[in-house]
């Protein structure tokens, strides 16, 4: 008995509520469980070359340090993550009928449209993945996917299920994917990486494991002679019914999309639908072709068939005049009589958004007009794309919209060059407008060939910059260390010598030839090391031994003893910084002339006795104690003390003479130059020249901001208080170098929004 209670009964579980699994279902789930836990063991299998190549390729640190974090997560969890998806979808099999996908779509009236919004762009990436994976498994496996539900039908068709919560359905699995991905401890870009592979892997492995999953029940005596899917409405009232209310009412129109673009706004999760639900609502019914009363009608085959016939047309672009969409559509939507044809509301909500999106980039400040002017060639190829594949608005790894960020930020610190120059990038996404206008028709692999072979141009070109500019940084990081090095020997001589009369040879070879060795010993050692100490003592000897104070009876003793370690070391130390051999036989014999001097000044006067105080071997600078002697001049000749007068009106003077303040600078500006980031593109404006550039380095050791052209050339240098002073003063404007499709979304997202609430 004490056995019996430990038993688990799934028999009187069953029986108490949840639904009893048919037998086949059971076999369906065991063997689809262990087909995906292959198909997971060959994407983790996989994962980790695919983010070394990705890091090896990340433009920053930062991404490269993401996708390596990626990789390390998905090493440590991944048995967890396979045994998580797995779960997920026992779950559906398990609570067939009463489970719901977390990624399944709502319907447009259960949208909260004050909710809609971009700010939380992960949040919106991540879903726009998940979906964008659900779209391409159904569209892509779509008879495999429709066979295996009219089967799973069959076998509990009293339970009323929608295609959604089909055990197997993509939504199903990708829920379980989405699940998973949610506990890991990484980047955004990089979780968005792994389901990229995972929409690589999935998309292209899924059709043989439904293929398997209908082989598995046709093996169980399922509706084996079944060859097609059924049509709609065959599968049963109730799934029918249930898959009919969670999807949108859709137009005549939409079904008459070609290239499948009806089944694609079906299945695009809603975004599209949101959007044109706002433009209603913002705008009303005013689209392109929407006004009542007009005669004829163009469907979406005819209307991208006149697309196709304007697309490549010469002449509308003399000068680098830029037409909006509406001016090139105007030909388009007339028919024989010269009146305006009509479209249908579908297509004429792509239209409307299209042009808004256009619009926001035509006006961007941040694009030069002459690449304006180039990008809004592409309206047209862009409208054919929309029309054919909604999921245009909502997927953001889309190649259209990729192609046009691409080409928006190489643009972004372009400047027109003299005709005499060649302009290579200017050259290059001429030869893609061109590529698209002359070959596009309704191929979209033609923008995903481009945006690879664009991307590879401007992999090259970065390399070429970056070569360019480390070497900038380079060179700007030696000028500085060099600088901070001769400020530290020009303070140490200005400290030792301060108080101190030197002869004029002496004092040239401080400045010239110690001053180097100084420096030098700094830059290889710095300041803190013994060599340095080493050296500033030598330093203080050499300066002590022509300018002896206090004088005592042992100086002259002292000085006897001293002067020639000095002067060997001196010679030494100059030998080591390779000095001119002569000069330094110069400067050894000039400053034994200055020791001679010295001794026939002392003979000459009469010194005070010794103090416990002095030094034992060299007195410090400070020692500036008074000295007694007979000889008034001599006097004055080692010792001439300032007095406090004399430093009171030093100080007045100096007031009375200086520069007035600069005014302050707001701690906001202050703040903004901190926060400059390396990489930022910034206007600048000079003598109403604008210049576009952007920081290349920030110095440390100086503080110096250093500003290079898009060629790498050095262009400007700040401080950051003349930098915060040039951004107060509007010469400098932050240019926004963020994705340009995303921001002209965000933008009419929110200009949508807005006209709604007025």
């Amino acid at each position: 008995m004490a056995q019996d209670s430990k038993v688990v009964s799934f028999a009187a579980r069953t029986s108490g509520g949840r639904f009893a699994l048919p037998n086949a279902l059971v076999r369906l789930r065991d063997a689809s469980g262990q087909s995906l836990k292959s198909v997971l063991a060959g994407f983790f299998d996989n994962s980790d070359d695919a983010l070394f190549e990705l890091a090896d390729k990340a433009g920053s640190n930062e991404d490269r340090t993401a996708y390596f974090d990626a990789m390390r997560e998905l090493r440590l969890r991944r048995k967890l993550m396979t045994v998580s998806i797995l779960q997920y979808i026992s779950r559906a099999f398990n609570d067939i009928g009463k489970f719901h996908p977390d990624n399944a779509s709502a319907t447009l009236d259960a949208v909260d449209q004050d909710s809609l919004s971009l700010l939380d762009h992960s949040e919106l990436e991540q879903r726009v993945a998940i979906e964008n994976l659900v779209s391409k498994l159904r569209n892509r496996h779509a008879t495999a996917i429709r066979m295996l539900n009219a089967r799973v039908h069959h076998l509990v068709p009293s339970v009323r299920l929608s295609d959604s919560q089909m055990p197997l359905s993509p939504e199903v699995i990708c829920g379980g994917l989405a699940e998973a991905c949610s506990d890991l401890e990484i980047d955004i870009r990089a979780k968005l990486v792994v389901l990229k592979l995972f929409d690589r892997l999935l998309a292209d492995t899924l059709g043989d494991f439904y293929q398997q999953a209908n082989r598995t029940l046709i093996a169980e005596g399922v509706l084996p002679d079944m060859k097609r899917p059924p049509v709609d409405g065959r599968q049963g009232s109730s799934s029918s019914k249930s898959a009919g209310a969670t999807q949108p009412v859709r137009t005549a129109n939409e079904n008459s999309a070609p290239g499948g673009g009806s089944s694609s706004a079906g299945q695009s999760g809603g975004t599209f639908s949101e959007l044109s639900a706002l433009l209603h609502q913002g705008r009303g019914n005013d689209g392109v072709g929407a006004h009542a009363g007009v005669d004829g009608f163009l469907d979406t085959g005819a209307l991208m068939a006149r697309l196709n016939d304007v697309q490549s047309l010469p002449g509308h672009w003399d000068q680098g005049r830029v037409l909006s969409l509406t001016e090139q559509l105007q030909p388009v939507l007339k028919i024989n009589n010269g009146r305006a044809s009509n479209v249908g509301q579908v297509d004429s909500d792509v239209i409307n958004l299209v042009s808004m999106l256009f619009d926001f980039i035509l006006e961007d400040r941040q694009l030069h007009p002459v690449m304006k002017a180039l990008i809004g060639r592409l309206q047209i190829p862009v409208l054919k794309v929309a029309l054919s594949d909604k999921n245009f608005f909502n997927r953001g790894g889309h190649p259209v919209r990729k192609l046009l960020n691409e080409l928006a930020m190489s643009a972004i610190g372009w400047t027109e060059k003299q005709n005499s120059q060649r302009d290579p990038l200017r050259e290059k996404i001429e030869s893609v407008v061109d590529r698209v206008l002359n070959d596009f028709t309704d191929n979209v692999d033609l923008f995903g060939e481009l945006l690879a072979d664009f991307s590879h141009f401007m992999d090259l070109d970065r390399r070429r910059r970056e070569l360019v500019e480390q070497r900038l940084r380079d060179a700007e990081e030696g000028r500085a260390k060099q600088e901070q090095a001769a400020q530290a020997a020009r303070q140490m001589l200005d400290e030792m010598t301060a108080g101190r009369e030197l002869p004029d040879t002496v004092n040239n070879l401080m400045r010239e030839a110690w001053s180097r060795y100084l420096q030098w010993k700094v830059l290889r050692d710095g300041e803190g090391s013994e060599s340095w100490a080493s050296a500033v003592d030598l330093t203080r000897k050499l300066v002590w031994s022509v300018d002896p104070r206090p004088v005592t009876e042992e100086t002259r003793t002292e000085l006897l003893r001293s002067i020639p370690s000095i002067v060997d070391n001196l010679r030494h130390a100059l030998q080591e910084i390779s000095w001119d051999p002569f000069a330094t036989d110069a400067a050894i014999r000039d400053l034994e002339l200055a020791h001679v001097d010295v001794f026939q000044r002392l003979v000459t006067s009469r010194v005070a006795p010794s103090i416990d105080s002095c030094p034992e071997d060299v007195p410090s600078v400070d020692d500036h104690g008074p000295a007694v002697v007979g000889d008034v001049g001599a006097v004055n000749d080692l010792q001439e003390p300032e007095s406090a007068e004399r430093r009171e009106a030093t100080e007045e003077v100096a007031v009375g003479t200086g520069v007035a303040p600069e005014p302050a600078i707001e701690q906001a500006w202050l703040d903004r130059a901190d926060n400059l980031r390396v990489g930022s593109w910034i206007e600048l404006t000079r003598d109403t020249t604008k210049t576009r550039c952007k920081l290349a380095a920030f110095i440390k050791a100086t503080g110096k901001y250093i500003f290079v052209n898009r060629s790498g050339a050095k262009v400007a240098e700040y401080h950051r208080d003349s930098l915060a002073q040039a951004m107060a003063g509007d010469e400098i404007t932050m240019l926004d170098d963020g994705l340009i499709f995303d921001r002209a979304l965000e933008s009419i997202i929110d200009n949508l929004r807005s006209s709604r609430k007025d």
